[in-house]
């Protein structure tokens, strides 16, 4: 059930402008989770999402796009942890997700900046990670073999 809300928080910050704790335990609300602003709170600790100013001025969470290991690990565990399998074609890469976490499966490998990678595209299950040239797919496949074989955590 937390990976699974952590995954919805992520999707949810990525898809909305969320300026406020409350303002996500309503849309966490709407999406079916039934939540307490303790366990919001824990939750955006873990996650260690970050207030950031938009350009209106307003500042709103955003899933942090750090360095440091820690939260390296975390976003590789949730990518581990959701993917299904994922199949080539030229300079695509189809990744197969549990229902429900190709945006929270494509907001970790996007916060990892993966070498090549220009960006992803993510519906319910499935996502489409889009790489600069066909010749560089096996250094990003590389990659993802290696975060869903690590045994971090």
């Amino acid at each position: 059930m937390r990976l699974s809300r952590q995954n919805k928080i992520l999707e949810i910050i990525r898809k909305n402008d969320v300026e406020t704790q409350d303002q996500l335990i309503a849309l966490l609300r709407e999406a079916g989770y039934s939540v307490t602003q303790a366990t919001v709170s824990r939750d955006i600790r873990e996650l260690q999402l970050v207030k950031g100013q938009g350009r209106d001025g307003k500042y709103r969470y955003t899933a942090g796009n750090y360095d440091d290991r820690p939260i390296s690990e975390r976003f590789i565990k949730i990518f581990r942890e959701t993917t299904l399998s994922y199949s080539c074609a030229q300079n695509l890469i189809v990744v197969k997700t549990l229902p429900g976490c190709a945006g929270a499966a494509g907001e970790a490998i996007d916060t990892l900046s993966l070498e090549h990678m220009v960006g992803s595209v993510c519906g319910d299950n499935t996502m489409l990670i889009i790489v600069d040239d066909e010749k560089n797919v096996p250094s990003v496949t590389s990659a993802i073999d290696r975060m869903l074989n690590s045994n971090d955590q």
